[in-house]
């Protein structure tokens, strides 16, 4: 029998004690409160837009199929037949007509019913209609990303959201003057030995860049000829505690600044492109909210449990053991905009986060380290207290931090113990 575990001993206001990254009773844990019992992300919208368009997803370890059924509407599927549990779709992702078991020939519509059971006179009596593909309990979206909760949702997504993280959304769909992403130029992939709850710290970690990339910070400078501007505790930059565990690097005050909020549109509208986007955001939005997404930029935001959105980027997390996650970065297109500005989007993404490029890698060779060093038992805890003394409360109820603080590790960690502390 497992041994209860105290999560209240394991995570301080400034510090986590390493177990939690080591611990598999805990990540057992952690599928069955967070993964089982809270919003999970599934994916966007607009990755199976035709009828039959499908995705392979999982909601913490459990496999489901993401697909457009043929009234066009999302559905989200275990993909386990409800005969003998093997699973009905091996494809990451495509297009289908149905869902088939190939071990007795089961057959499944697209939204999940069971139309076909092979020699069916074989059975008494059986009511087809109760064998359906099952399915999470809640299913719900915001702007296209689409959530899932197992278990009966104890608050609505919008308030597991929360108004300030729904905001960041808005800065990132609204780039496009159609006010929709599209999340179909491809992703990659990456797997590292290490808790999943790593990469949600460092999605929103700004202490780390100066370091863990300087050599791409320094290859960048060498091409260019100019110094590569990093954070530092004077700069305009916040880090950020939206609630709900969900956290965020804040450009805005420093990408609003008079000097530089002039320079990027005096630039945007000096290309014939440029000028076109400008004219259509200004039409889709009105000059002053066009103006502030345009500078904006965007969000560099981590949404709890699996959920990051960042420059151009979408990022899903997924744990596959206590200590081995998979990392899926798909780069997003804005629908509308000119071709080169998704062109100068895909470009950047592949620079810092393909296979090829001079970025990510370096964040996964430290969640190796991480993963590696906690093992030791002498003094096990991880120290997340920088910054701590200089928290402030914003005008909309978040807490700020300087861009290097680690505000956000904190608020992750708190949201994660109260969660882990439901039930016990």
């Amino acid at each position: 029998m497992k041994k209860s575990i105290n999560y209240a001993d394991l995570v301080k206001a400034d510090a986590v004690h390493g177990s939690v990254y080591t611990n598999p009773d805990i990540y057992r844990d952690e599928l069955e409160k967070i993964y089982t019992n809270t919003w999970v992300y599934v994916a966007h919208e607009s990755e199976i837009p035709n009828i039959g368009d499908f995705k392979r997803r999982t909601l913490g370890k459990q496999p489901v199929i993401f697909v457009r059924d043929k009234n066009s509407k999302v559905q989200v599927l275990f993909n386990r037949c409800r005969h003998r549990a093997a699973t009905v779709c091996q494809e990451d992702c495509g297009n289908a007509a149905k869902f088939r078991c190939e071990y007795h020939g089961w057959n499944y519509a697209l939204d999940g019913e069971l139309t076909i059971i092979p020699y069916e006179d074989g059975y008494e009596k059986i009511d087809k209609r109760q064998f359906s593909l099952s399915k999470p309990r809640q299913i719900d979206s915001y702007r296209g990303f689409v959530f899932a909760s197992i278990a009966e949702p104890t608050e609505s997504l919008q308030d597991s959201l929360g108004a300030p993280t729904m905001r960041q959304i808005d800065y990132f769909c609204d780039l496009s003057p159609e006010g929709e992403i599209i999340v179909q130029a491809g992703a990659a992939k990456l797997v590292y030995k290490g808790s999943w709850k790593l990469q949600m710290e460092n999605s929103i970690d700004g202490y780390h860049a100066n370091f863990t990339h300087q050599s791409f910070f320094a290859q960048i400078a060498r091409m260019t000829g100019k110094r590569v501007d990093t954070f530092d505790t004077a700069s305009a930059v916040n880090a950020r505690d939206l609630g709900c565990g969900n956290t965020y690097i804040d450009y805005q005050a420093q990408n609003l600044k008079p000097e530089k909020r002039d320079r990027q549109l005096a630039g945007l509208k000096a290309t014939s492109w440029g000028k076109k986007y400008y004219d259509d955001m200004v039409a889709a939005y009105g000059q002053d909210r066009a103006e502030d997404v345009i500078v904006t930029a965007g969000t560099h935001m981590s949404i709890f449990p699996n959920l990051v959105v960042l420059g151009q980027q979408v990022r899903t997390i997924r744990p596959i053991e206590h200590n081995e996650t998979e990392v899926e970065l798909a780069p997003t297109l804005l629908k509308g905009a000119p071709d080169e500005l998704n062109t100068m989007r895909i470009r950047q993404f592949e620079a810092f986060y393909s296979p090829r490029g001079g970025g990510i890698h370096d964040d996964i060779e430290m969640f190796n380290r991480v993963q590696e060093g906690v093992a030791c038992s002498m003094d096990p805890w991880l120290i997340f207290r920088r910054g701590l003394h200089r928290e402030r409360l914003m005008e909309d109820g978040t807490m700020a931090g300087c861009v290097s603080d680690e505000t956000p590790q904190r608020a992750m960690w708190q949201h994660w113990l109260k969660i882990m502390q439901s039930n016990e």
